[in-house]
């Protein structure tokens, strides 16, 4: 999937998640940001973790913005899954809310509560629900 300022990449073998990955980007960071998001194997998570964050473990997903009007997301749809049910949600609405999670340090948002109200105000705004 592919827009003028939205490309997903899918790096599983998996079906795509039924998630409004563009309309919460434009939600969120608005029209004109220019976000990628990409669908990473366990694996690759892993490897992108150990760069980054000196973890051995595949992270569920990782945000990097580029500039001030572009970034990037990584996603782990297997470690997603695996964590969904800690945290009472679908693995669906989990993917969702951890894109979310990832838009919002986009913009700049810190862990806390802050990041974790609006987290469930756009859930709720997108009839996102466990």
């Amino acid at each position: 999937m592919s827009t003028k300022n939205f490309s997903l990449t899918n790096k599983t073998r998996g079906a795509v998640p039924r998630v409004p990955f563009l309309a919460l980007k434009n939600a969120v960071l608005g029209e004109e940001y220019e976000l990628s998001l990409a669908l990473l194997t366990a694996a690759e998570a892993t490897r992108v973790t150990q760069e980054v964050k000196h973890k051995d473990k595949a992270s569920n997903v990782l945000s990097f913005p580029l500039s001030e009007t572009s970034g990037e997301i990584l996603l782990c749809p297997a470690t997603a899954r695996r964590e969904c049910k800690e945290f009472s949600m679908t693995p669906r609405i989990f993917i969702a809310y951890l894109f979310i999670h990832g838009l919002l340090h986009l913009r700049g948002l810190d862990h806390g509560d802050t990041m974790e109200r609006e987290e469930r105000r756009i859930l709720k705004q997108f009839a996102l629900r466990a």
